[in-house]
């Protein structure tokens, strides 16, 4: 999205919804003139912070919807307690979810652990790295065994809701979600050749979420049910983001009845009690102001947007942006809803960080009209302990078609380097030339983003993670 002046403005002012209060009278009445709010600014911008709030639990919620709304398992999809096995990397065409990867296959699931735990069951991985972030309806990662954390034998766990209490079978951990919705995002590494698809389909098979009661017992999950009035067509993202405050506070304080916000929330969300939003009861959108229903959103999301360039939790190097505070997000709700527009489902910083570069060294907009390179000198590719890949996107963060359908780079496109060690990554729309191919990440013919990814980054010095390690400029040439 373009942060145009208007949200600029907006933005910087407006971090806290009551600052209106300690402006006059006159600004107040220029604020709302401006805004197209007739009345009660105060209240608009408490709307608005209410909007950030619930914009991850209403994103992960028509996620969910898009994702299980099948029969059964296909493609990127999956009923609701079964596992989405993805068998290759996704395409151009791929729209639910931002900003994907193509490093790993994805072996996914949504399910709800309102009535019973679910117990997840990991075959041994034989060494293959891979994590398994668990998501509550808030976007926090509340548990993520895998590689780094568990090791690669296999392991057995029981995801149980926030009231649940009860005895496991042996050999089975308990992991206790915040919320009755759970995201399991798995990931694991695949190199894309045929040959590795192959052994990664087969760990993937391994897999098994059954719930608590089936157990040790043979077991068919029932068909998932299709729900005609989903759209299965329009990206997730812009579904959120056409939805009018009235229909988002709605949504919102339902899915609030079955996922309760944590119990360090409960001074802030207080403050929404005027507007009706209050958790464990249903909106009145009749009490909502006329004019709210489309400013709102529209002013809510570009505050969370301004946050790219803002928020001081995100660190700005050479032309890129990160920040090393994903997966758990505290009080931080503007950076939460950033995280959730631009890349839903980011793991905690040990586990991988997602460096973002929208523009050059000189502050313009990336395009394809141009020719970028990336320079790293001998020793100081990406210090990681698993792997980096960069990845293109187009502005609304989805890949990029493109003559190799390459949507990454990373080592395992077997890099060239120059004679003295150095490795240059060459960004532009036009091949570089068929000798520098391998090092070629192919840009659309008009804007587009970066994004590095650095999974399980070096704790130790060289890190990106206490800046020891510094991300390369991609420098305009010729």
């Amino acid at each position: 999205m373009t942060i145009t002046r208007r949200s600029a403005v907006i933005g910087g002012v407006s971090l806290l919804a009551m600052a209106a209060m300690s402006r006059s009278a006159l600004a107040q009445q220029q604020e709302g003139s401006f805004l197209g709010i007739g009345e009660g600014l105060e209240e608009f911008w408490l709307a608005t912070d209410a909007y950030v709030y619930g914009y991850p639990l209403v994103t992960m919620e028509m996620t969910r919807r898009v994702l299980t709304n099948v029969a059964a398992p296909e493609g990127t999809k999956a009923p609701m307690g079964q596992l989405i096995k993805m068998r290759h990397y996704p395409d151009a065409s791929f729209k639910d979810v931002t900003a994907p990867n193509a490093d790993t296959l994805y072996t996914t699931s949504f399910f709800e652990v309102d009535k019973e735990p679910w117990v997840l069951s990991v075959p041994d991985m034989k060494g293959r790295y891979f994590l398994l972030p668990m998501l509550d309806g808030w976007t926090n990662v509340f548990q993520v065994p895998g590689t780094r954390t568990t090791g690669t034998g296999p392991q057995t766990y029981a995801i149980t809701g926030p009231n649940w209490k009860g005895t496991l079978p042996a050999g089975v951990k308990e992991y206790k979600s915040p919320t009755n919705i759970v995201w399991l995002l798995g990931r694991i590494y695949c190199d894309g050749t045929k040959e590795d698809y192959a052994a990664v389909h087969k760990l993937q098979d391994e897999f098994k979420l059954v719930p608590l009661s089936a157990y040790g017992k043979p077991y068919t999950p029932p068909a998932g049910k299709v729900d005609p009035s989903v759209d299965m067509k329009t990206a997730v993202r812009e579904q959120v983001n056409r939805m009018d405050a009235a229909a988002y506070f709605t949504l919102l304080c339902e899915l609030m009845k079955t996922n309760p916000p944590a119990e360090a929330d409960a001074p802030y969300l207080a403050k929404f009690a005027p507007l009706g939003i209050v958790p464990g009861q249903s909106f009145d959108a009749s009490k909502l102001k006329p004019d709210f229903k489309k400013r709102v959103p529209e002013i809510g999301y570009d505050r969370i947007m301004i946050q790219f360039k803002i928020n001081r939790e995100i660190k700005k190097e050479n032309g890129w942006a990160f920040t090393t505070k994903t997966g758990i997000y505290g009080a931080d709700y503007l950076r939460r809803g950033l995280v959730t527009a631009i890349g839903l489902g980011a793991n905690r910083p040990q586990d991988a960080l997602y460096p973002v570069s929208k523009t050059d060294t000189d502050g313009k907009k990336y395009s394809g009209a141009h020719k970028y390179v990336m320079h790293f000198s001998k020793g100081k590719l990406p210090p990681v302990q698993a792997f980096w890949s960069v990845t293109m996107y187009n502005p609304q963060m989805f890949f990029v078609d493109n003559p190799l359908n390459r949507y990454a780079i990373s080592p395992r496109q077997h890099l060239k380097t120059n004679p003295d060690g150095s490795t240059d990554l060459y960004i532009q729309h036009e091949s570089p030339g068929k000798d520098k191919e391998s090092n070629w990440l192919p840009a659309p013919s008009g804007d587009f983003v970066l994004m590095l990814r650095m999974y399980w980054p070096n704790e130790a010095d060289p890190t990106i993670l206490n800046g020891s390690w510094t991300i390369p400029a991609a420098k305009k040439v010729g």
